[in-house]
C-alpha cells in the first residue's frame, strides 16, 4: 500500500518539508527509527551517523538520490503523491 502525501494548493511547489514528511511517514509506518535507517543504509554501503542523518532529515536537505536510497533501504518501493485538487 502506497503512502499518500497531499501537496496543497495545486500551484505549490514540492519542498524539502514535503519530502521530509514523506520519509518520516514511511519510517513511522514501518515502525523504524533513525538508528534502523542508519543500519539499513550501511548495508547498502551508505555510511551516515545517526546524528548526521537526523540533522539531514530535519533540515530536509538531501538529494533525490539519497531520498530514494532511504526509501529502498526501508523496503518502500512505491510512494503515492496525490494532488487534492484533482
Amino acid at each position: 500500500m502506497a503512502m499518500s502525501h497531499r501537496i496543497e494548493p495545486q500551484a505549490r511547489k514540492l519542498t524539502g518539508e514535503d519530502v521530509k514528511a514523506i520519509l518520516k511517514a514511511e519510517l513511522k509506518r514501518r515502525g523504524l527509527t533513525y538508528g534502523d535507517l542508519v543500519e539499513r543504509l550501511a548495508e547498502r554501503g551508505i555510511v551516515e551517523s545517526e546524528v548526521n542523518l537526523r540533522n539531514k532529515i530535519s533540515r530536509g536537505a538531501f538529494t533525490a538520490a539519497f531520498f530514494v536510497q532511504c526509501l529502498l533501504a526501508i523496503g518502500c518501493e512505491q510512494v503515492s503523491i496525490q494532488n487534492p485538487n484533482k
